[in-house]
């Protein structure tokens, strides 16, 4: 199904995976070659395209949308198997972090549109900046101890405005 939905709904794919299917193909393609996927058991290893979509399924679902449980049904293995799995790719992706994350050139064009986008939507005062000017957060593990309600988002989470 999943490469059903790869080819011909790219839109159910993103919903699941919370990725493109060409951003997949170059994750995978980033990961392929990692060692943590040579097995030397006698019980092979899921195919990486698996594995990677295990984790990508459960990396992008947050809180109580998702369990163990629920991945390894979806993935039709076992939830020890969903572990592994997971692990697995977490040390490749950890091992290929500089590939991953990285700030754009300041020359770039990326930085020009998003500077562009910047200006045209928000403050003067932001111009020339290019960073998180779209409201986005990051999720914090549990409510703050100190005014921990004034944490909580549209969304039903706690998190932290990176403006």
């Amino acid at each position: 199904m999943l490469i059903h939905h790869k080819e011909h709904r790219p839109h159910l794919f993103r919903q699941k995976l919370r990725v493109s299917p060409e951003i997949f193909n170059d994750i995978l393609d980033y990961i392929s070659d990692h060692p943590i996927f040579q097995s030397k058991s006698n019980n092979p290893q899921l195919p990486i395209s698996i594995q990677l979509a295990i984790f990508l399924n459960q990396a992008g679902h947050y809180g109580n949308t998702i369990t163990l449980e629920d991945v390894a049904q979806w993935a039709g293995v076992s939830v020890g198997s969903m572990v592994n799995c997971t692990n697995r790719v977490m040390i490749a992706v950890l091992d290929a972090h500089d590939q991953f994350i990285c700030f754009p050139a300041a020359n770039s064009e990326d930085v020009d549109l998003a500077c562009k986008f910047a200006e045209s939507c928000t403050c003067p005062e932001w111009k020339g900046g290019f960073l998180a000017i779209d409201g986005s957060t990051m999720n914090l593990f549990t409510k703050p101890g100190y005014y921990g309600e004034t944490f909580y988002d549209r969304k039903s989470r706690y998190s932290l405005g990176c403006q």
